[in-house]
């Protein structure tokens, strides 16, 4: 009896302080709030579509709330749940600054962004579109590749910063088609629309939420959109392939993780909670009125997604020299 004693003991120090995360109490989750940490200021993509699956939470009588924890470009708030239990209290929702595009340029992370997180989610994506000032001579991405190798290092492409979706789509752009064309990097996408606009810069990439109203103005024109196929807030534009070029998909990403090691059972739950949410018909319209496609699918869809995309960014990058500033 002592030994068998000794020996559940044993077991029990070894399961260690994640004990809560047995199938028992996976079964009765959610028991108490879930928080969902948000890496941006409130207004943007990751806060919108944060609050709105919280919201979602809480209409079914569960409780979420969402904390915005900002700084180091996301890297704040996705340590924070990189180190919290994984006990599905605490979410994150990651992006591909910190998941697929800053772990090749930062010289250390306080994280692994390929361990240390368990995909529950792809919620929404934020396609980038080429854009150019109404002045220039072009009516299609095709013409736009012909004139800019017709005039080379004569052009300027503003991006809303260095290590951007938005700069590494002009870096993909450029690198594909052996362009001549100068980088102008900005703080943010609005003061970059500004100067294209203004036609400081000639060719812009951009999310759709940021250049409907410009667009929508005819202060600027879109040529393609960077995704498999239209978004539906600009239905007139159409695709890379749809123009001719190579495909090209590009922009940010949002969806929700839990810290590694959550039991399935909890990142089956959130799926399917998710799921729901983002198919109900008044926030799907909603958020595709914003420029916004929802992929949703399965944990391992989003697993395998930001994968793709990590190798897909690490290549351009060691090939444009990309460095932070």
């Amino acid at each position: 009896m002592k030994m068998h004693a000794c020996r559940a003991a044993l077991a029990l120090s070894l399961i260690g302080p994640w004990a809560v995360t047995s199938p028992s109490s996976a079964q009765s989750y959610p028991s108490q709030p879930i928080k969902i940490i948000v890496s941006f200021p409130p207004g943007g993509v990751a806060d919108t579509v944060g609050r709105a699956f919280a919201a979602k939470l809480n209409e079914t009588g569960k409780s979420a709330v969402v904390e915005n924890r900002t700084g180091g470009g996301g890297v704040v708030g996705a340590d924070a749940v990189a180190k919290a239990a994984p006990d599905g209290y605490t979410l994150f929702i990651g992006f591909n600054g910190t998941h697929s595009i800053l772990p090749h340029l930062m010289a250390k992370m306080p994280f692994d962004a390929a361990k240390d997180f368990a995909p529950i989610i792809l919620l929404a994506t934020s396609p980038s579109v080429l854009i150019v000032h109404p002045s220039m001579p072009v009516k299609s991405a095709a013409e736009l590749v012909t004139y800019t190798r017709a005039n080379p290092g004569k052009l300027n492409v503003g991006t809303p910063g260095v290590g951007t979706s938005d700069h590494l789509a002009s870096e993909q752009f450029r690198q594909i088609h052996g362009l001549q064309i100068a980088h102008v990097h900005y703080r943010g996408s609005p003061p970059a629309m500004q100067d294209l606009v203004a036609g400081h810069v000639q060719v812009m990439f951009g999310i759709a939420p940021v250049a409907q109203e410009q667009l929508a103005a005819g202060k600027a024109r879109a040529l393609a959109v960077l995704s498999k196929n239209r978004v539906p807030s600009l239905p007139d534009v159409p695709t890379m392939a749809e123009a001719g070029l190579p495909a090209l998909e590009s922009g940010p990403w949002f969806g929700l993780m839990a810290p590694a090691d959550t039991p399935r059972p909890i990142v089956n739950w959130l799926n399917a909670e998710a799921l729901k949410a983002f198919t109900s018909p008044d926030l799907k319209a909603r958020l595709q009125a914003q420029g916004l496609i929802l992929p949703l699918g399965t944990p391992d869809d989003f697993t395998n997604y930001i994968a793709a995309d990590t190798s897909r960014w690490g290549d351009v990058i060691r090939k444009g020299n990309i460095k932070m500033e």
